[in-house]
């Protein structure tokens, strides 16, 4: 966990550390999917690149993965994923150009990419019976406060599941009603979940597909109820989000929220394991994934 360990600072480290990762048991052919290779020496070749002894093909660690073709060293590459992966309120992109020694440009081009690593692919429901699950949305950004000079950007609606001690599920909507709401939840919690929302009315009806609902009218100034009837768990999360949108990253684009969404939920989802174990969850997403600058979009934050 220490930053100044030779994977973070020797690119030779760093490739034999995210080898160790990506092929416990020996280099896997990104190409045919077999683990039968030759690792190519001398003076002719760069350092590790493996020739597949069934298709032939020549790779690297980094081929079939977020970090492909990147002129980046990859012991940067390890510890911009530490850093974003140790940081709870997440590292903003001008922190990651100062401790790096690159562009602004490149710097947030890796952290969106090392975002797509902390993606799910195939996120399983929340919830299931007996287990309860808390909806709640809020609005990040926007705030007109002592902005003289421009009108306030618009604020962005993000909602959130999170199972009581368990994982959170968020995501960007930018229209908030009843479908949208339903969507999301029907999609994405088991209906045998116990539901706890506010008082919202898109709920109601959305309540009764599912095994129980408890609603809490913060209107009223009610925020919890007998029975472990509350939704603070995702009050909870919103708050280190908040804190992460005000103190660190202070601007976030609709084009890019959903990006955003995801690093807090994989931070949240392994808040049990330590940094360096966080980290290697990050580097074993970085397989199967492809993220282009010209995918992402525009320089935005």
């Amino acid at each position: 966990m220490d930053i100044t360990a030779p994977r973070f600072t020797n690119e030779d480290a760093a490739r034999e550390h995210l080898e160790a990762i990506r092929w416990p048991d020996g280099a896997e052919c990104p190409h045919c999917g077999l683990i039968a290779a030759t690792r190519l020496s001398g003076s002719h070749h760069r350092p590790g690149l493996y020739q597949c002894n069934n298709c032939r093909e020549q790779f690297t660690v980094t081929v079939g993965t977020v970090f492909e073709r990147s002129k980046i060293g990859l012991h940067k590459w390890l510890l911009a994923t530490h850093l974003l992966c140790a940081s709870k309120k997440g590292m903003s992109a001008k922190q990651i150009e100062r401790m790096l020694g690159v562009t602004y440009k490149t710097a947030w081009f890796m952290c969106h990419r090392i975002r797509e690593a902390m993606k799910d692919e195939n996120p399983s429901p929340l919830g299931g019976s007996g287990v309860v699950v808390e909806a709640d949305e809020t609005f990040v950004g926007g705030k007109a406060h002592r902005r003289a000079y421009r009108a306030p950007a618009p604020k962005k609606m993000v909602f959130s599941l999170v199972e009581r001690d368990g994982r959170a599920r968020s995501f960007h909507i930018a229209n908030i009603h009843g479908g949208n709401v339903r969507s999301a939840l029907v999609t994405n919690v088991d209906r045998a979940s116990t539901l706890m929302t506010d008082d919202a009315r898109f709920y109601w009806g959305i309540g009764r597909e599912f095994a129980q609902h408890g609603r809490v009218i913060h209107g009223a100034g009610e925020f919890a109820k007998a029975g472990g009837i509350h939704s603070n768990t995702a009050e909870n999360f919103f708050s280190i989000f908040k804190r992460g949108v005000v103190g660190t990253y202070h601007h976030l684009s609709a084009a890019h929220l959903h990006r955003y969404t995801v690093e807090f939920d994989f931070r949240y989802n392994t808040r049990n394991n330590n940094d360096f174990e966080r980290s290697e969850l990050c580097l074993k997403g970085i397989a199967g994934k492809r993220l282009t600058y010209r995918r992402i979009g525009p320089l935005a934050a």
